[in-house]
């Protein structure tokens, strides 16, 4: 489970990343942005997206055992989004014991 999770993980920041670099190419996100604002649906999921991020934030923050750990999370996770929420999985899964189970990666909490 902890490999295929991995696995999953790496191909998300694969396709975001590939996606990203690709979008850059052709037009700056400051330009993307301006065109895109005016259709309603647009701002509908840039809605969604960020309370998505600020959800999972949430829980990494309630894991973090150092505030200043959550802000910089806070920071790579609403600037990088699911890039971000990705690599932070990958982090907890680096340090997670499969005898602990599925509870201990989601509920456990470095130094608590």
């Amino acid at each position: 489970m902890k490999a295929c999770l991995a696995l999953l993980c790496l191909a998300m920041i694969g396709v975001m990343g590939l996606l990203a670099w690709s979008a850059i190419q052709h037009q700056d996100i400051l330009t993307a942005n301006r065109l895109l604002w005016p259709d309603p649906w647009y701002r509908v999921l840039l809605v969604d997206a960020y309370c998505g991020f600020l959800w999972f934030w949430l829980w990494v923050a309630w894991r973090e055992s150092s505030i200043l750990r959550g802000a910089v999370w806070f920071v790579l996770i609403m600037g990088l989004g699911n890039l971000a929420t990705a690599g932070y999985l990958l982090l907890q899964l680096r340090r997670w014991q499969a005898e602990q189970g599925v509870t201990g990666l989601l509920l456990g909490r470095r130094g608590g």
